[in-house]
């Protein structure tokens, strides 16, 4: 007997693989009564280690509220905003990724919903792998998206820029953990 999934969580980042792993995350949480949970976790620049060691209160401020724009932008990206009819809830984390979803998906009814991210070598050795750190550590289900065909046709240096968004657009942000 399977039980009804409850809440579906989502890494979101903005790059192209966790825009395809939100879709993703809207059709399954839209197949029975469940909940979104949007996570986007960011880390200081520099690392919690580098901010400990020169920290800058307005510095982390920016921070976040760039992470709260980006977790917002992302849905704009993939829905044109939050999409209707299913009840969404927009988390953001000042954490490591991989142990943020892992943490927020506690539950054994949980769906946790992860871009796979580029394959190879190359990705391997220049990011770490959140999918990865989920699967070995979820302690409920995991599904990793693969990242969209239209990554591998664009250019290498573009393809983990995130959108680049002006001052003002950081304004107001209301998304909090």
């Amino acid at each position: 007997m399977t039980t009804a999934i409850r809440r579906v969580v989502v890494g979101v980042s903005g790059s192209p693989s966790s825009l395809a792993a939100l879709r993703a995350a809207v059709d399954e949480a839209r197949r029975g009564p469940s909940e979104l949970w949007a996570a986007l976790a960011w880390t200081p620049v520099g690392g919690e280690t580098g901010y400990r060691r020169a920290p800058c209160p307005d510095l982390l401020k920016l921070w976040e509220r760039q992470a709260c724009a980006r977790l917002r932008n992302s849905f704009d990206e993939a829905f044109g905003g939050f999409p209707g009819g299913l009840v969404v809830r927009p988390l953001v984390i000042r954490a490591e990724a991989g142990r943020a979803l892992v943490d927020i998906a506690d539950r054994p009814d949980d769906l946790l919903v992860v871009g796979a991210g580029e394959r190879g070598l190359f990705a391997r050795i220049t990011h770490g792998s959140v999918s990865r750190f989920c699967v070995a550590h979820a302690g409920c289900p995991v599904l990793a998206v693969p990242p969209p065909a239209l990554l591998a046709q664009m250019p290498l240096r573009q393809r983990h820029r995130l959108p680049a968004l002006p001052v003002e657009a950081y304004a107001g942000t209301d998304v909090r953990q």
